[in-house]
């Protein structure tokens, strides 16, 4: 599995065509926006479900919304034209197109969203208590085209570990992964979502799972990569008895840099407006207001973005 793991050759498929949108200032840009998201059971689709609904209505344009595999996939997808909003962990957003390929026209954000907590799961009663112990074990370490994909390989080099050298590893995504983890196929799995994810909270009311402490391993890993941070899952949240320090990555709404300033600007405008569709959508959007969704670097804010939150709030 070792070439799937090399992240230079995730995106290669789509960073050979950007669609140039618009053929001219004075046409009316009728490209819906179609939102690239994730899985069904994780945090970006119902977000994205929500979004494409508020900007359905204000301000009105053409909207859909595109399944897929995570971070990786969706810059893919949003390079490559097939998708103008896509939901992205900052870490794979920051390396741009991977490992520096870059698309056409850069990447920049409309806002940042809601920070997910990086799970490795595993059954309440697994003997596995820390990362190192996952040496020989039977893991998910996420979906081919995953922003999870980027991140359980930092981690584990954290402990000296590889899934390639190390353990016996494959490339499953939420669903998948729950459901292996359940019926006992693997004995962990990592995924980075946010807190609550329903996916993994509906597993744990079924089978009492863990979630392993990350607190040493983030910080080896923010002297590589500053991008990271730490963060606490609440005790109660999986029916976890105690708090759990993991690894916090933020979430940021990505478009591409050509996106005209008259589109960009009401999307925000409307998102703002409507936080409350966002968190009635799902926990996580309730993190969403100006103070924090303007606050996307290191990724570059979009223009039309930056002139909705200065009308928002005022600066």
């Amino acid at each position: 599995m070792s070439p799937a793991l090399r992240r230079r050759t995730v995106l290669a498929a789509g960073l050979g065509a950007v669609a140039v949108l618009g053929a001219g200032c004075a046409r009316p840009d009728t490209t819906p926006v179609v939102v690239a998201t994730g899985g069904p059971q994780g945090v970006y689709r119902r977000l994205g479900d929500a979004l494409a609904g508020i900007w359905g209505v204000d301000p009105g344009v053409p909207t859909g919304v595109l399944g897929s595999e995570g971070s990786v996939d969706n810059v893919g997808t949003l390079v490559s034209g097939r998708a103008r909003v896509a939901f992205c962990a900052a870490d794979v957003a920051v390396d741009g197109a991977v490992d520096g390929a870059r698309p056409r026209h850069p990447l920049q954000a409309l806002a940042r969203v809601h920070d997910d907590a990086i799970h490795v799961v595993v059954p309440a009663e697994s003997p596995i208590r820390r990362l190192a112990d996952l040496r020989g074990r039977r893991v998910s370490v996420g979906a081919r085209n995953s922003g999870v994909l980027v991140i359980a390989p930092r981690l584990l080099a954290t402990v000296g570990l590889t899934a390639e050298r190390d353990m016996d590893a494959v490339m499953l995504g939420l669903d998948d992964s729950l459901a292996a983890l359940e019926r006992g196929a693997i004995d962990a799995f990592f995924w980075s979502g946010g807190v609550p994810t329903a996916g993994v909270d509906q597993l744990a009311r079924r089978r009492p799972v863990r979630l392993l402490d990350l607190g040493e391993e983030t910080a080896r890993l923010r002297t590589g990569y500053p991008v990271y941070d730490v963060t606490t899952v609440p005790a109660g949240t999986y029916r976890l008895a105690d708090p759990v320090s993991t690894t916090s990555v933020r979430n940021v709404l990505l478009v591409t840099a050509d996106m005209p300033a008259t589109l960009s600007e009401p999307l925000v405008a409307s998102m703002l407006a409507r936080r409350d569709a966002l968190a009635l959508a799902d926990p996580a959007g309730r993190s969403i207001d100006p103070r924090t969704a303007i606050g996307t670097q290191p990724v570059a804010l979009h223009p039309g973005a930056l002139a909705a939150y200065r009308a928002f709030k005022g600066v």
